[in-house]
């Protein structure tokens, strides 16, 4: 893969894309003259021209580009206005104060195609639902099909989903190295930070203290994750945080789960009420019980997904660590495979 090319004898400035790069995942190729420059012109996803060059690079009269930056310690100055469009440049960069955008435009330009995936919400209706084990295997069912799948643990008081899925010794990045991240995240930087198995990537709290999510942290790797996945997962907390209600308001589908029980009914409306204040496609989901499920989707004034079927030995299957089988026979299976199909279709 080519590396974004900068034109400058200033040493200053070249630290600072430097430093700009790294945030981005990358490395700079880096002429000190436009001759040197003019064979990587064409090819580089990304030229940054100082300002101290400038002049020399209007000269050569380079092709037309896109993606083309001048980088001038005094923006402000009518003559750098000028030597951007001489160049060819898009826009005059400052940096530091301009450095996010630059991060973002290094990291748009070397990631590769937009799947374009679909984001799906998970949120229980009531404690022990059954919502971290559904998002689960609904991102495991997911990723057996093929499916470039992302498992994003949004509860940061729910023990890890890693946890629940046998992984918490796994290596890679958890929430307590993304807290500080805002704007764009490489898609392909991201999925290979990550603990991952097969085709499914996951984003868990860490042991210790869970800090919140900034809501910031949050967009930036739901939008990294829909860029570079066909599938987001997220398994919310029943009680929404800023973070959680930024998944919601991404999220293209959110299954809320409820049971089928006077009390599981009642406080999954107060659960659908609040959700409903941030997303606008909610179908439920229902653990069998006293009711019946479509009365339980009714009085919800939710359309019905599918039945959460018991599963007597998922707790011990989890609990050893090991996965649980979702195969076309499983009832378990069988609801998974039909809500990744319908998830597929929205795609």
């Amino acid at each position: 893969m080519h590396r974004p090319l900068v034109i400058t004898e200033d040493q200053d400035l070249i630290d600072d894309l430097v430093r700009v790069a790294a945030a981005a995942g990358t490395q700079l190729d880096v002429a000190h003259n436009p001759a040197v420059a003019r064979p990587y012109w064409g090819i580089a996803p990304v030229v940054v021209v100082g300002d101290d060059l400038a002049g020399k690079v209007a000269e050569t009269a380079p092709p037309a580009r896109e993606r083309v930056f001048l980088a001038a310690r005094e923006p402000a100055d009518p003559g750098a206005w000028r030597r951007c469009v001489e160049v060819g440049a898009q826009a005059v960069i400052d940096l530091p104060r301009d450095e996010r955008r630059l991060v973002e435009e290094f990291a748009e330009a070397l990631e590769p195609a937009s799947r374009a995936g679909v984001v799906a919400c998970v949120v229980g209706g009531r404690g022990g639902a059954g919502a971290s084990v559904l998002a689960s295997c609904l991102a495991l069912k997911a990723s057996a099909d093929g499916l470039a799948t992302l498992l994003v643990d949004a509860d940061r008081l729910g023990g890890g989903i890693d946890a629940l899925l046998g992984r918490e010794e796994a290596p890679g990045a958890r929430w307590s190295d993304l807290l500080a991240r805002e704007g764009r995240i490489n898609a392909g930087a991201l999925s290979a930070a990550l603990p991952a198995f097969g085709d499914l990537a996951l984003l868990s709290f860490g042991r210790g203290r869970a800090a919140p999510v900034p809501p910031a942290a949050m967009r930036a790797v739901l939008e990294a994750g829909r860029r570079g996945f066909d599938l987001v997962v997220v398994d919310l907390p029943r009680h929404l945080d800023p973070a959680a209600a930024e998944a919601l308001a991404r999220a293209d589908t959110t299954f809320a789960v409820a049971t089928a029980d006077v009390r599981g009914v009642l406080a999954t409306a107060q659960v659908v009420h609040d959700v409903a204040e941030h997303t606008a496609d909610i179908r439920a989901v229902v653990r069998p019980g006293a009711l019946d499920e479509r009365a339980v989707a009714h009085s919800l004034d939710l359309p019905l997904a599918g039945t959460l079927p018991d599963h007597p030995g998922l707790s011990a299957v989890l609990n050893r660590g090991e996965l649980p089988r979702l195969g076309p026979r499983t009832a378990l299976g069988g609801l998974c495979a039909t809500l990744v199909h319908t998830l597929a279709q929205d795609r």
